[in-house]
């Protein structure tokens, strides 16, 4: 008798069910179409291009914010610590970047706040036109790679476009600021992974000479060395000490 009441409720159960999946695949959901058609005005055939441009600036925008922003030199230094106290996998990848992302922000925000204020805002409220929004929203983008960038790879830049040599900062092209601007921040970020190394190196050496001096040749002196990188880093503070570093690089 039991297992009579259990079978009706297993079949009372699957009736329920099965009538809820009928109700939800008879809703309706829209559609989202792309499709070509012919351009009748030429007002139509410029909002399409205008859409096909607004598709590929969206596709490029991470190569953007990595290759404009402070993403570059900040992502490197974590890396280049990562490998310093010897951890391959540790932090995972996905928490460094996810750190330099934060950082990314932390150090763009008043830039971000500029173009908030002098484009996005007005472009918004109907004051500006959409060109001049963007012309407003460069100027504060350019300011920060402006104090970034190194003279060196300005005027290498410069020389290899074969333009006229700028007098001012506004002569000088977005399209030579940047590759000198990303050409600086992979020299600071590499100066900066120097001096992370050296404490590291030298635990190495003093490691690798006692176990020499022990005459245990055959025994990693990585493997020995860690731990004591890993206590040495966590005294001093070194997270703190890599991200005070880095943020007050990007402070005027």
């Amino acid at each position: 008798m039991l297992s009579i009441k259990i079978k009706r409720l297993l079949m009372a159960l699957g009736l329920y069910f099965c009538t809820n999946a009928i109700a939800s695949a008879a809703i309706n959901f829209p559609s989202v179409n792309i499709s070509m058609q012919g351009a009748n005005t030429p007002q139509e055939f410029s909002q399409g291009i205008q859409i096909l441009i607004l598709i590929t600036i969206l596709t490029l925008a991470p190569s953007i914010i990595i290759m404009t922003t402070a993403f570059i030199r900040i992502v490197m230094v974590l890396s280049l610590t990562r490998q310093a106290i010897g951890t391959a996998t540790l932090p995972p990848n996905q928490v460094l970047i996810g750190l330099a992302l934060i950082l990314t922000f932390f150090v763009m925000s008043p830039t971000l706040s500029k173009i908030n204020d002098t484009a996005y805002q007005p472009y918004m409220k109907n004051q500006i036109t959409q060109q001049q929004a963007l012309d407003n929203a460069i100027v504060p983008l350019r300011d920060f790679m402006f104090k970034q960038t190194h003279e060196n790879e300005l005027a290498l830049f410069v020389k290899l476009s074969k333009i006229q040599k700028p007098k001012t900062k506004d002569d000088v092209p977005t399209y030579v600021l940047i590759p000198s601007f990303v050409l600086s921040e992979l020299k600071t970020a590499f100066k900066i992974g120097f001096i992370i190394f050296l404490p590291f190196l030298v635990i190495d050496l003093i490691v690798a000479s006692v176990l020499v001096s022990m005459g245990m040749m055959f025994l990693p002196p990585t493997t020995i060395a860690m731990p004591f990188k890993l206590i040495m880093f966590v005294l001093v503070d070194g997270w703190f000490l890599v991200t005070k570093s880095l943020i007050e690089g990007f402070v005027p």
